[in-house]
């Protein structure tokens, strides 16, 4: 949701520079613009820090899960190493063979966990992320705002902004009041 608003004022935006709307002609004809950091707004959001705590720990459980299967994997590989010289032909393509599998296992079992954790955090996190969005909404309609940026993301464009226009402030008080 934030990435679709975040786009659709971006391209609104480059189309008003198109059309040669400069700044001082939006504020006459009453277009209010404003901008978040929703990095900082997430962590002022009660709750936040408890599920971004708590995601962290099961994502290291995830990772010493998969440290331990490399660490077998790895232990196994050099036992085959230093007695591959001494094994028959046969005996040393099944114990490649079962290398490969082992290392078939892990894949499976890395790609796995990466799922879970991508599902873990989004369910700890979209709710999270829903009232924070609905907070931005309703700073924006309470306000009369057009458009509000977000200047706290990674594929942010805006390199410089009139601080009288930060709204950071204003979501995170709604957002801690309980308001959506």
């Amino acid at each position: 949701m934030m990435r679709l608003v975040r786009d659709l004022c971006r391209v609104t935006a480059l189309l008003a520079v198109a059309a040669g709307v400069p700044g001082s002609l939006a504020a006459q004809v009453g277009l209010k613009i404003g901008y978040v950091d929703s990095r900082a707004v997430l962590q002022a959001t009660p709750g936040y820090a408890a599920a971004d705590s708590q995601f962290s720990k099961e994502l290291e459980s995830y990772r010493n899960e998969v440290q331990r299967l490399q660490a077998s994997l790895d232990s196994a590989a050099r036992e085959f190493e230093q007695s591959s010289l001494v094994l028959t032909p046969s005996a040393r393509e099944a114990k490649r063979k079962e290398l490969v599998n082992q290392q078939g296992v892990l894949e499976k079992r890395a790609s796995d966990l990466d799922q879970r954790a991508s599902n873990r955090q989004r369910e700890l996190l979209d709710p999270i992320e829903r009232r924070v969005n609905a907070a931005i909404e309703a700073v924006r309609a309470a306000g009369n705002y057009a458009m509000i940026f977000d200047v706290g993301s990674a594929s942010n464009s805006i390199v410089a902004a009139d601080k009288s226009l930060d709204l950071t402030q204003l979501v995170i008080d709604h957002v801690k009041k309980g308001g959506s």
